[in-house]
């Protein structure tokens, strides 16, 4: 799967019309990352999320993760935290990681929409709750009836990057995450990688053992292609620089979602190739997207798809 990912991203770069890869740019960028290095943020422990169990963490970022997507919006959806106001990500990990620690469970298969509309109260409503609510409880019914109440009992015997996605995608269908571009399927699979990462850093991190993430490819979100347009790594053409930067909408699966999402995979890969292979794909992914607080880099707006995948 991991192989088609890549596969797939570089048909769409090779055929692209309105995103570009620049090259020069892209060498003078790698000049000044030699040597890769970002801590995984999961090791930062958010909202002390490393005081729990291993086994609570693992089951507790399986129904994070299926729901970490589309927060943008005007406003933004924020809630009240211990540290004050947070959004997007950090305020959906604050709000889940709170009920579980509340009602020591990470079982949201008999929640009502009521309750779950509760624990993500905020300023306004969360975008797509009702796809949010349904995934939800959904992926806590299946490993209630496939694994014996457990994700985490159910993978631990998995270590390596390509057969914990496998697992992921073919057992819960949220995480599908895939394109068509000139008639071709293309794959992505955004927050499967990111789940698959997460797991294996978390468990190389408490549990000291050997794992293998350096398959993944990348996670193809808003903000990574964000960062790469402000080092000039990826260039838009008018059409679609003109919609991005006026914040308008673009539709899930047309031509402009996809070529930004698969040309940011491909500069992942080919930072990967020249730094010989010396850094794995989801490391050089993860230090880009930590650039988005680099002040130095001047952001343009990133581009708006809502949709359940990223």
């Amino acid at each position: 799967m991991l192989d088609e990912i890549i596969k797939s991203c570089k048909y769409v770069s090779n055929n692209s019309k309105s995103v570009k890869i620049n090259e020069i740019e892209l060498n003078k960028f790698i000049e000044t990352i030699k040597k890769v290095e970002t801590k995984h943020w999961l090791s930062f422990s958010p909202y002390n999320l490393l005081d729990l169990p291993t086994e609570t963490i693992i089951n507790f970022l399986l129904i994070y993760e299926s729901i970490d997507f589309s927060f943008w919006g005007s406003p933004k959806w924020t809630i009240d935290t211990d540290n004050g106001k947070e959004d997007g990500s950090i305020a959906l990990l604050y709000a889940i990681l709170k009920y579980v620690k509340d009602k020591n469970t990470t079982d949201f298969s008999n929640i009502t929409k009521d309750e779950f509309r509760e624990i993500l109260k905020g300023n306004i409503e969360i975008p797509l709750f009702e796809e949010r609510y349904k995934i939800t409880t959904n992926v806590s019914r299946i490993v209630n009836e496939k694994m014996n109440g457990n994700f985490y009992e159910f993978i631990k015997n998995i270590t390596t990057d390509t057969e914990l996605i496998e697992v992921i995608v073919n057992y819960f269908q949220n995480f599908k995450d895939e394109r068509t571009y000139n008639d071709k399927q293309i794959y992505l699979y955004k927050l499967a990688q990111l789940l698959t990462s997460d797991i294996l850093h978390i468990r190389e991190l408490r549990e000291s053992i050997k794992v293998d993430y350096s398959h993944l490819v990348g996670c193809a979100d808003y903000k990574i292609p964000q960062v790469m347009r402000g080092l000039g790594i990826l260039e838009y053409s008018s059409d679609l620089a003109d919609i991005i930067d006026n914040r308008k909408e673009i539709e899930i699966n047309s031509k402009y979602e996809v070529e930004i999402r698969a040309n940011m995979l491909v500069v992942i890969d080919l930072i990967k190739k020249k730094l010989e292979n010396k850094v794995c794909s989801i490391d050089i992914n993860d230090y880009i997207w930590s650039q988005g607080r680099n002040k130095t880099i001047k952001l343009k707006p990133y581009h708006l798809t809502r949709n359940t995948n990223y």
